[in-house]
């Protein structure tokens, strides 16, 4: 496993995480505003997620049980039609989704322009600007320090950077002394040279239904992320072939997988 940090910070990414910094609308009057709650319902095919009790099948018909899921929300942009998108100032739109803990698992944005928006976009992951950011613009969920546990600590301090999704479990099918597995995947691209490169983005339209904002409504988003889709997507992850997978080549399939694992659940109007 290599242990240098390098940095190239990539022109393309600047251009794309820079725009988040700003709160885009097309209204030549502000619009009232409203919030919106959404909330991240982690489950296994049909199964709600539960950890350290229930065993889950992967494609490969390997056994397996989840002790550890966390994962970064970043970057988030409401779409709408005509264009008319909101995208959260970038101070405030950073989250850590933790299983272990039900309060991280719903999340407030406010001040969100009064519209019925039509879909979602966010980063799983943390963007390369914010990464190479001072340490002063990386606080709460960002300090690298703020992990109470190995199990929520979601940072390499032995090549610098965050971990973007963080899943450890065990299974029959593992080749560790202990029967577990370990799936620690992040990578933003480097500063100074190439690197690994995990950033992914997340489209979810929202089909016939609407997140209706308006001042006196609450509206709440109700996300599912199914877990098995980190094994089960374009390519197939065998728990007994990769036991372990950290800051190596083959963690760019699992960052793969795991962008389609997230769908709409239903939208509540109030």
């Amino acid at each position: 496993m290599k242990r240098t940090f390098s940095y190239l910070l990539l022109p393309v990414l600047a251009v794309v995480f820079s725009a988040s910094l700003l709160t885009c609308t097309d209204d030549p009057v502000p619009l009232p505003t409203g919030s919106i709650k959404i909330r991240f319902d982690n489950v296994v095919g049909s199964k709600d997620l539960k950890l350290d009790s229930d065993t889950y099948i992967n494609a490969d018909g390997e056994d397996f049980t989840v002790s550890t899921l966390n994962y970064y929300i970043s970057n988030i942009k409401l779409t709408a039609a005509a264009g008319n998108n909101f995208t959260v100032p970038q101070d405030s739109s950073y989250f850590l989704i933790r299983e272990g803990n039900v309060d991280s698992q719903q999340i407030t944005i406010n001040n969100v322009p009064a519209r019925n928006y039509t879909g979602i976009e966010f980063v799983i992951g943390i963007d390369s600007l914010r990464s190479v950011s001072d340490i002063s613009r990386r606080k709460g969920i960002l300090d690298k320090d703020s992990g109470p546990t190995n199990q929520e600590a979601m940072y390499w301090d032995w090549n610098p950077g965050y971990i973007f999704l963080k899943l450890e479990g065990t299974s029959d099918s593992a080749t560790s002394s202990n029967n577990r597995f370990y799936y620690h995947i992040g990578g933003f691209g480097g500063l100074t040279e190439k690197t690994l490169n995990n950033i992914r983005v997340a489209r979810i339209g929202f089909g016939d239904q609407r997140a209706a904002v308006s001042k006196n409504a609450a509206t709440q988003i109700n996300l599912k992320a199914d877990i098995v889709k980190v094994f089960n997507g374009p390519t197939k992850v065998s728990i007994k072939e990769n036991t372990s997978v950290m800051f190596m080549p083959f963690s760019k399939n699992i960052a793969d997988n795991y962008v389609s694992m997230f769908s709409l659940d239903q939208i509540i109007n109030k």
